[in-house]
C-alpha cells in the first residue's frame, strides 16, 4: 500500500456484511493495514452478495487483507489476543455480548493492550434494554426516523435503495475512530467506539425532532420536493427529466430571466422563500410547462448560463462518461483476478498531501494467512498445518 494519511497503523477487522467492514474499507483506502478475519472455508456472507454477480465484497473488502480464523474456538479466540497485541484497532460487528462471551471483550483485551481502540458497531449500542437485540440497517433506518419519510406520500415507507443506515453507523464508526487516536496521541490510551446503527441515522434527522417537541410538527413523506422550498424538484423534458433548484431568492430572479419571465422575479407571489414556499405547486407546473419543450441538455446549458444550480439523475452509464467525474478520477478501473473492466468508486474523501489508493479488490478467502500468521505472529509452518487441519485456521 502506498502511503496514505493512516500508514503505519493496523486495523483487526471482525465480523461480516456492512455495518463493520465499510468502516474497514474507509481506513483501508487512506493507507492503515486492515487484517480482515473470516470463518474458514466459508468466509464473510458478503462474498455471495450483489446483485447478479457477486462484486459487492471485492468494493468492500478493497485494500484488506484476508486470514481465515474460527473465533468460536479457544485456540483461534488466543490468536485475536496476539493480533490485538500487535494492534491500533479492533473492529467488530457482532452482537453485544459475544466477544464478551469469547473473552474477547474491551477488559480483556485492554488488559493486553492499553492503546488499542476497539471499534463497535451493532444496531442499537452496546447499552441499554435493546442491546441485545439482532439489528440489521433497514431496522435501524425505521427506528432512527429516516424510513417514515422516505417515498411518496401515498404510499407505504420506502427503502433509499441503498443499505444506507449500515454505512452510516460505519461512516461515524470511523469519525469516532480517528477521535479516538487523537485522544490516544494525547494520553497513550485506548479506548471503546459504540456506534449504533439507530443513532447514526438519528444523527443525520435535522431538526425533525425539536420540530416535534417545540411546534408539534411531525414531517411526512414528501417524494420529490423539499416542502415549502421552491422551486427543488425533478422537471420533465423532452428526452427525461431534469433536477433543477432555483430556491434562493437570487437564483429564482436568474431563473426567472432564463425563462423569459424576468417580471417574475420581482413578483411579491414569488420574491422571496416564503412566497415560493406557498405557491409550490403552482410554481413546479409553471417550470415543468417550460422544461418540456426543451431537452435535457438545453435546460442544463441554460442553468449553467444563468447560474441555476441543475443536475441530471445519473445512473452507472451515465457516470462513466461524465467528465467530471473524468477529471477528479471519481471512478478508476481496478485489476481483478476474475473480472474485466472492473470499475468501482475511488477513495473519498480526496486529501491533498496523503490521497489514498485502491491497491487491489477483495481478496481471496485467507490469501494472507501466511503473511499475517507467519511472518508478523511468527507462527511456523507446522503448527499452522495443525491449525488448518483441526479447522481453527
Amino acid at each position: 500500500m502506498a502511503q496514505g494519511a493512516l500508514d503505519g497503523l493496523r486495523l483487526i477487522e471482525m465480523g461480516q456484511l456492512i455495518a463493520g467492514p465499510f468502516c474497514g474499507q474507509l481506513m483501508a483506502d487512506h493507507g492503515a493495514e486492515v487484517i480482515k478475519i473470516e470463518p474458514p472455508k466459508v468466509g464473510d456472507a458478503m462474498r455471495a452478495w450483489g446483485q447478479g454477480i457477486p462484486l459487492w465484497f471485492s468494493v468492500v473488502a478493497r485494500n484488506k487483507k484476508s486470514i481465515t480464523l474460527n473465533l468460536r474456538e479457544k485456540e483461534g479466540q488466543e490468536i485475536v489476543r496476539k493480533l490485538a497485541a500487535k494492534s491500533d484497532f479492533l473492529l467488530e460487528n457482532f452482537r453485544p455480548g459475544t466477544l464478551e462471551k469469547w473473552n474477547l471483550g474491551w477488559d480483556e483485551l485492554h488488559a493486553i493492550n492499553e492503546a488499542l481502540i476497539m471499534i463497535r458497531v451493532s444496531g442499537y449500542g452496546q447499552t441499554g434494554p435493546y442491546s441485545a437485540r439482532a439489528g440489521y440497517g433497514g431496522i435501524g433506518e425505521a427506528m432512527g426516523g429516516m424510513r417514515h419519510i422516505a417515498g411518496e406520500p401515498d404510499r407505504p415507507p420506502s427503502r433509499a435503495g441503498l443499505s444506507i443506515g449500515d454505512s452510516l453507523a460505519a461512516t461515524y464508526a470511523c469519525l469516532g475512530a480517528m477521535m479516538a487516536l487523537n485522544h490516544r496521541h494525547n494520553t497513550g490510551k485506548g479506548q471503546v467506539v459504540d456506534s449504533a446503527i439507530y443513532e447514526a441515522v438519528l444523527a443525520m434527522m435535522e431538526s425533525t425532532v425539536p420540530e416535534y417537541t417545540v411546534a408539534g410538527h411531525i414531517r411526512e413523506r414528501t417524494g420529490s420536493i423539499l416542502p415549502k422550498v421552491a422551486p427543488s424538484n425533478v422537471y420533465p423534458t423532452k428526452d427525461g427529466s431534469v433536477l433543477v433548484a432555483g430556491n434562493q431568492d437570487s437564483v429564482w430572479k436568474r431563473m426567472a430571466a432564463m425563462m423569459g419571465v424576468s417580471e417574475l422575479g420581482d413578483d411579491p407571489r414569488y420574491n422571496s422563500h416564503m412566497a415560493r414556499g406557498e405557491r409550490q405547486a403552482e410554481l413546479d407546473e409553471l417550470i415543468g410547462e417550460w422544461t418540456k419543450e426543451r431537452t435535457s441538455a438545453e435546460v442544463l446549458t441554460l442553468c449553467e448560463e444563468h447560474g441555476v444550480p441543475a443536475g441530471n439523475i445519473y445512473r452507472a452509464p451515465e457516470m462513466l462518461h461524465d467528465p467530471q467525474f473524468q477529471a477528479r478520477e471519481a471512478l478508476i478501473e481496478v485489476d481483478h483476478p476474475k473480472h474485466d473492466n472492473f470499475v468501482m468508486q475511488n477513495v473519498a474523501p480526496k486529501l491533498s498531501e496523503t490521497p489514498g489508493k485502491v491497491e487491489w479488490v477483495g481478496p481471496e478467502l485467507g490469501q494472507h494467512n501466511e503473511a499475517v500468521y507467519g511472518e508478523l505472529l511468527g507462527m511456523d509452518s507446522a503448527t499452522r498445518a495443525d491449525l488448518e487441519e483441526r479447522g481453527i485456521i
